[in-house]
Parts: C-alpha cells; sequence; structure tokens
C-alpha cells in the first residue's frame, strides 16, 4: 500500500490500483472476533469478515493488544510474547488475506493501558520497565521495549499484503510526556525510522505510517506544539485524528449538527497540511453519550447519524467515511451502518482517486437555496458533493422525510473548460439517481443542479 502516484493524496494497491480505507475500529475481544483467542470458534470469525467485504469494508483498525481485559496482552512478562495472542493474530491475518481485508494496525490501546495501569505487563511492578505512565515517551528502556513490540509485529506479519499501514502510536498525548508535547516529534522519529528501516531490510518496501491524537485536545491544549508533528511530520505519510468534536460528534442530539462539525474539522484539518499527504478520521463516534451517559443510541438515529458523518468526511476531502469506534452494547456496528457502508463504497466508483487531487471547496460554493449546508471538494477535473438539508429535522433528531422536495443549483469554481458528467447518487439506498452533462466554461463557476431530493444527496463531477 502507497499513497496515490501524481500527488494525489489517497491510496493505491501494490499494483497501482486506487483503495479506500472503508471500515472501523475493531477489537479481538469484541463479540465479533472474540471466536480468534484459542480458535474457539474461527468460521464465526471467518463469515463476519466476509459479511464485510460483502458490504464494501475494505479495512479494519486493530490494535494489537486491547488492554481492557486482562487476558489479551501480547506480552507477557515484557519481551515475552504470548503465544495464544500470536496465534490470534496469525490467524486473523490469514483470514483477512482469504477475504480481501486489509489492517491498520496499532501497537498499544493507550485508553485502557492508562487506565488499567496496574495490571499492565510494562508496570515495574509487573517486572516491567516504567513506574508511571506519564513518562511512555521519555523513558528510554520502554522506547526500547515498544521498538522490540514493533519489530515483532514487522517481522512477524510486515510481509503480509493484509498490513495496510501503522498506526504507530494510538492517540499521542501530552500525559505520556509528562504533560508536554515538546517530545512528539521526536519520538515519532524514532518508531518511524524504525520500522521503515526494518520493513525495507526485511521487504524491501514499506507501509504507510501515521500517529493518532485524540482531536480535541488541538483545541483544549492549543499553547502546545501538537499540530506540526500530527499533520506535518516529515516521518509520516498520513495524517489523522480521532473526531471526536465536544457536544456534537461526542454526544449527538440531531443527525445534521454532528455532520457540520465532521466537515469543519476535515476542513481544518486539510488546511494544515502543507504537502499533499492524505487525511483521514480513524476514530469517531458517541463516545461522551456510551461512556459517560451510558446512553446507546436508537439504531434508527445511530444509523442515519453513521451515514451523514461518513459522507461529510469523503466530501469534505477526507479519504473514505472515516472509522467509528462503535460505542454501542455490545460494540459492533448495526446493519443499516454496514449499507451506509455498502452505498459509500458503490460511490467511489465515479471518482478517478489516483488523479484526484482535491482541495476543499465547502465554503466556495453558492447555492442558490437556504437551509442545505454543502460539503464539497475537488481539483480542476472532477469533485464530489454532498448537500444536507439542516430545515427538516424531527423531534427525534432525524431529518424529516414528509417534506418537499427540493432541487437547488450550485455554482462550482475552478473546474476547466469542457464537458462533465454529473452523477447524483441516493445515499441511503445506495443507488445512482440521475446522470446528466454540464460544459464548463473555465473562468467561471459552473452551474449544476443537484435534482430533486427531500435529506441529502451526493454528486460526482468527471470530466468527459
Amino acid at each position: 500500500m502507497q499513497v496515490a502516484k501524481f500527488g494525489a493524496p489517497y491510496f493505491v494497491t501494490e499494483t497501482g490500483t486506487a483503495w479506500t480505507p472503508i471500515g472501523q475500529n475493531d477489537a479481538i475481544s469484541w463479540v465479533e472476533l472474540a471466536g480468534l483467542f484459542r480458535r474457539r470458534d474461527l468460521p464465526a470469525v471467518e463469515a463476519y469478515l466476509c459479511y464485510l467485504a460483502d458490504h464494501g469494508v475494505t479495512c479494519l483498525r486493530l490494535m494489537l493488544e486491547y488492554a481492557q481485559v486482562r487476558h489479551r496482552y501480547i506480552e507477557q512478562p515484557v519481551g515475552r510474547f504470548v503465544p495464544a495472542m500470536v496465534r490470534v493474530w496469525d490467524d486473523l491475518f490469514a483470514l483477512c488475506e482469504k477475504v480481501g481485508l486489509r489492517i491498520l494496525l496499532t501497537p498499544f490501546d493507550t485508553f485502557w493501558m492508562w487506565r488499567h495501569w496496574r495490571h499492565h505487563p510494562y508496570n515495574r511492578h509487573n517486572g516491567g520497565p516504567l513506574a508511571h505512565p506519564s513518562r511512555f515517551l521519555l523513558d528510554e528502556a520502554v522506547r526500547a521495549a515498544i521498538k522490540n513490540r514493533l519489530a515483532f509485529a514487522v517481522e512477524r506479519w510486515g510481509g503480509s499484503g493484509v498490513l495496510f499501514g501503522w498506526d504507530l502510536w494510538n492517540e499521542i498525548h501530552p500525559a505520556h510526556a509528562e504533560d508536554n508535547a515538546d517530545g512528539f516529534a521526536p519520538f515519532i522519529a524514532d518508531l518511524s525510522q524504525h520500522v521503515r528501516a526494518l520493513e525495507m531490510r526485511l521487504y524491501g518496501r514499506s507501509h504507510p505510517q501515521t500517529v493518532s491524537l485524540f482531536g480535541p485536545e488541538l483545541l483544549w491544549r492549543s499553547h502546545l506544539p501538537m499540530a506540526e508533528p500530527i499533520f506535518r511530520h516529515p516521518d509520516l505519510d498520513f495524517a489523522t485524528i480521532h473526531i471526536y468534536a465536544e457536544g456534537t460528534i461526542d454526544d449527538p442530539r440531531n443527525t445534521v449538527d454532528p455532520a457540520i462539525a465532521m466537515g469543519r474539522i476535515v476542513r481544518e484539518s486539510l488546511a494544515q497540511i502543507h504537502d499533499g499527504r492524505p487525511f483521514l478520521d480513524t476514530e469517531h463516534g458517541p463516545i461522551h453519550s456510551f461512556k459517560d451517559r451510558h446512553v446507546t443510541l436508537p439504531a434508527a438515529f445511530d444509523d442515519e447519524y453513521f451515514r451523514h458523518l461518513q459522507w461529510a468526511h469523503l466530501a469534505s476531502g477526507g479519504v473514505g467515511g472515516g472509522m467509528r469506534w462503535p460505542n454501542r452494547h455490545p460494540h459492533r456496528l448495526t446493519a443499516g451502518m454496514r449499507a451506509a457502508q455498502r452505498s459509500l463504497s458503490g460511490f467511489l466508483r465515479l471518482i478517478d482517486w489516483n488523479r484526484f487531487r482535491r482541495r476543499n471547496l465547502s465554503q466556495d460554493i453558492d447555492i442558490s437555496q437556504q437551509d442545505v449546508a454543502v460539503f464539497a471538494c475537488g481539483d480542476t477535473e472532477q469533485a464530489i458533493v454532498w448537500c444536507l438539508r439542516t430545515n427538516m429535522v424531527a423531534a427525534n433528531g432525524q431529518v424529516r422525510r414528509d417534506g418537499r422536495p427540493v432541487s437547488p443549483r450550485l455554482a462550482l469554481p475552478g473546474l476547466r473548460a469542457g464537458r462533465y458528467s454529473v452523477t447524483a447518487w441516493d445515499t441511503e439506498a445506495g443507488l445512482l439517481r440521475k446522470t446528466c452533462e454540464v460544459t464548463a466554461g473555465g473562468s467561471v463557476p459552473t452551474e449544476v443542479e443537484t435534482g430533486p431530493f427531500i435529506a441529502d444527496i451526493a454528486l460526482a463531477l468527471r470530466r468527459v
């Protein structure tokens, strides 16, 4: 896997075919992958992975250990890799290869590692190298243990085509460095160069790398230098944050405001990137509702919230639809969310991703209809637009379906002169609604009609 050719901020496979990560966060101890441990039910896991592939899913984000429970540590004690856990990953890589899925792998579950530090093998009281997790990024002995874990993973699974990339550190945080972010860049450089050098020596190629951040920290601790290493570190190949916008995405009361927040955050994140590297959300969801308020969202509401977030992410210039943390009980996505992923997968065929040098256009498009939010990105030959009505929110927080359709006109800037196909896509049904052609003059914005819709519509424009 690598970044697309011609400087496009997307991904291609080893053969140059466009590839988009559609998926979510999963965990080896959650219900649908639990059958891996001690090979309790491999057929059920395979059936689940086949179901994902049938619904357009291409990628799972997974942590090498999931430290919420005490029997899924991959090292026990530190430096000794547990045979039963190694077999879990051997089997999972083999099954993913069989069904055609890839994995974005991160070596530590830093959230539960911190919360359950008293049990973790890296704790000095358990024979590990570290007295307190506030020195994760600073302690030399811990750094050696981290690099040893990464080396084990590279040597064991780095040669597999299943591996999409490395999230070298999950949600890097000032608390991991005694409330300081100055050490982020050298820490990332050390891990990145260690992994890349080993992959190049063993396989002659390296996988894409990133480091994730809990996105609200960019606002909460704006005085700390976190944006530079997350969005612009020279050793990383793509940028990611976890998009848990406070009061909207993390605790949704309707399905429109979270989409607007997602579009804004993607737009702001792209503005932080100066070299055209890909950007994607690798965690989002109703974390505050679920974790703090102990609320599992009603399925119909959550399905629409999920669908709106993924289209806001894609149309604003993110890669794919973002990667939901389920935040449901149990941790699994609904059938409606899987249908939404399949719809997004169908739409992807309408864009030439290898040549799509998009920029965010959401604030540059004029629209004839009030109360319609526009999310858009494009270059001189292609564009994606998603329109969402904002004045149709019902008492249950969902967008009403009993209103009159609207058919607004859009004025898109930046398209060079020529003819363009316009495809309107029903995001809920996953169906093509209409196709037409428009002519761009090059010097003035191009006028496009969306066609009638009640709640939302996606458009793909491509030069003929």
